[in-house]
């Protein structure tokens, strides 16, 4: 239980504080500018590996918890509560800005600002090298360790900074599920989805290979 009170609590965190920052952006005529938005993402996927990493591995992030599977560096039987406990702290933390935010139309929800093709390939290759990034600086499924957490809140950070004005840098299915689901404004959601699971999944056997020692 303590495990997936960690993965609420810090999908509850990154969704909360990165989502919000967006939301407060829009109500305070771009106070915190796209810079502070990407910012704010890479440093609370820090701050929560730090955190809750020795706890429950800080996934925070389905596809991640799914890629670790694949990688056989995660149980199976813990894959489906680790995804409800992150899908819970997400849906937690877009109900609270709703009530907070009552006028906001979109609550951070991510929502192409070009063609659905653009935005499908750009998730699914941020979400791609965020993976792969991971993947080399976890121990086991466990996101901890020094360095783990600064280079995993910056490639967040980097990714959100040039590609969020496109397709909104997702990288992650939870933090686009609840605002989209609790806003009402599904209609690209399969994009952030299907190209988030898919890119970090892909980024398993690329990691073997290049891993793998040579004969």
């Amino acid at each position: 239980m303590k495990k997936y009170l960690a993965e609420i609590l810090g999908t509850f965190a990154v969704v909360f504080c990165g989502t919000g920052a967006i939301i407060i952006n829009q109500h305070t005529n771009g106070a915190i500018t796209h810079v502070g938005v990407s910012i704010t993402f890479g440093f609370i996927v820090m701050a929560m590996i730090y955190a809750l990493g020795n706890i429950s591995g800080a996934h925070l992030n389905p596809a991640v918890t799914i890629a670790f599977t694949l990688a056989k560096k995660f149980k199976l039987n813990q894959v489906a509560p680790y995804i409800v406990s992150q899908l819970v702290g997400a849906f937690l933390a877009s109900l609270v800005l709703k009530y907070l935010f009552p006028e906001n139309e979109i609550l951070g929800a991510t929502l192409p600002s070009g063609s659905a093709s653009q935005s499908f390939i750009l998730e699914f290759i941020l979400t791609f090298f965020l993976m792969l990034v991971i993947i080399n600086v976890a121990t086991g499924s466990k996101e901890q360790g020094m360095f783990a957490g600064l280079a995993i809140g910056s490639t967040v950070l980097l990714e959100a900074m040039f590609a969020g004005p496109i397709c909104g840098a997702s990288m992650n299915p939870a933090r686009s599920l609840a605002p989209a689901i609790v806003s009402g404004h599904t209609e690209h959601l399969w994009i952030y989805l299907v190209a988030t699971i898919a890119g970090a999944a892909l980024a398993i056997p690329t990691w073997k290979f290049l891993n793998q020692k040579d004969k």
